[in-house]
């Protein structure tokens, strides 16, 4: 169609808003193959829970480093697209690492090639997909459902096939799943904020007590969820249970999240954005005391699972809110990027760390223990921290 007709205007942005669709669905179903699997695959290898974690807070690490130079590069060129793609390119090049030995060092050297790459595209594409809803915000939850979307078909379909094949196949899965995301971020086009003009400087509003609170709040989020993210498949396999079980319960709560993402608008009309927040992380301290000691019965591992939908979806969705009401728009990739770099940067990376460490030492019921404590932490840091005014504020 050309021509706007009445009550439906021609919507480029609505092209583009799809083709962004599609990159969350290939960018989460890569995660959704990565996560839930590839410990599996370096424990079949023959690492050991400590190497396992090293391993595992690599990516965190990269996320920690990498996502603030891409976002910075992005803002003043103007060219996150550009970038998103190039980004993709690395990845999918990097991932050939993987291939080539099963020595931890190379294991080491390709997942840090791999992560510097893979985390400069998220950040970048919610600035990309937040520019394109201009005002409309609470749209951000429909469009980042698609990732979740793919996550599920990723880890259904592979849970399944890994039952009758060799874990090592999810090697190859991956590449192809990469090489998806690529051809996706190729129709990206680029957004009109940020191009050609100076991006307001943030360092000043990144000291506010209240932004400072929030990415604080944020760090201890992503420390609590480092045991569920490295060692949560092979919490369940030690429990019993096969493959395609484990991807429907990782699935499960992926369901949990996108139903989350998708009422988020209308919750928002009615329950504000601290209220979300404090709930979400009373519920993170419950999930994951069920996760460690109650692995053997399913109903409750399944109840912890839908509360994903509050740990993850409510809680990053009003995250994400309050960022938007806080920051311009030409601050948005910067931002994003902190945002990434202190939570799922260096809070993944110092949980996967702690997780990698008391496992073997503590157990796993000790270890789910100390996230819950964790996320503790971070609910007293939004209690305390944010008040209904400075959440009404830029």
């Amino acid at each position: 169609m050309t021509e706007a007709t009445p009550g439906r205007p021609h919507d480029p942005d609505g092209r583009q808003l799809k083709r962004l669709a599609t990159w969350y669905f290939f960018y989460f179903a890569f995660v959704g193959a990565f996560s839930p699997y590839f410990t599996l695959y370096l424990q079949d290898i023959g690492l050991s829970a400590w190497e396992i974690g090293v391993l595992m807070s690599v990516p965190q690490v990269m996320r920690l480093l990498a996502p603030n130079l891409w976002g910075w590069l992005a803002d003043h060129l103007g060219r996150r697209a550009a970038v998103v793609k190039f980004a993709a390119l690395g990845a999918l090049a990097g991932f050939g690492g993987f291939f080539l030995s099963r020595d931890l060092w190379a294991l080491f050297a390709a997942m840090a090639l791999v992560w510097f790459f893979w985390s400069a595209a998220l950040p970048l594409v919610e600035a990309m997909t937040l520019d394109r809803l201009a005002g409309a915000a609470e749209r951000y939850g429909r469009i980042r459902s698609w990732g979740s979307i793919g996550f599920i078909c990723s880890v259904l379909g592979l849970g399944a096939l890994l039952d009758h094949l060799p874990i090592g196949t999810i090697l190859w899965a991956c590449l192809a799943i990469l090489a998806s995301v690529l051809l996706s971020a190729l129709s990206l086009e680029e957004t009109k904020v940020g191009a050609g003009r100076t991006a307001p400087p943030i360092a000043g509003q990144l000291r506010r007590p209240a932004v400072m609170a929030l990415l604080a709040a944020c760090f201890f989020m992503s420390v609590a969820h480092g045991p569920l993210y490295v060692f949560y498949s092979i919490h369940l396999v030690a429990h019993g249970y096969d493959k395609l079980a484990v991807g429907m319960l990782w699935s499960l709560g992926v369901v949990a999240e996108i139903i989350v993402f998708m009422t988020m608008p209308r919750l928002m009309h009615h329950v504000s954005l601290r209220a979300i927040l404090l709930a979400s992380f009373a519920l993170a301290v419950l999930r994951f005391l069920l996760i460690g000691w109650a692995a053997d019965f399913p109903i409750a591992l399944l109840f912890a699972q839908l509360l994903h939908g509050a740990t993850f979806g409510a809680y990053h969705a009003a995250a994400m809110a309050v960022l938007i009401r806080w920051f311009e728009p030409a601050q948005q990739a910067r931002v994003q990027g902190v945002y990434g770099s202190i939570s799922f940067g260096a809070g993944g990376m110092v949980g996967g760390l702690i997780s990698g460490q008391a496992w073997d030492v503590l157990g796993a019921g000790l270890t789910y223990t100390l996230a819950a404590l964790f996320a503790a932490c971070g609910w007293l840091l939004i209690w305390r921290g944010l008040s209904a005014q400075s959440l009404a504020t830029r």
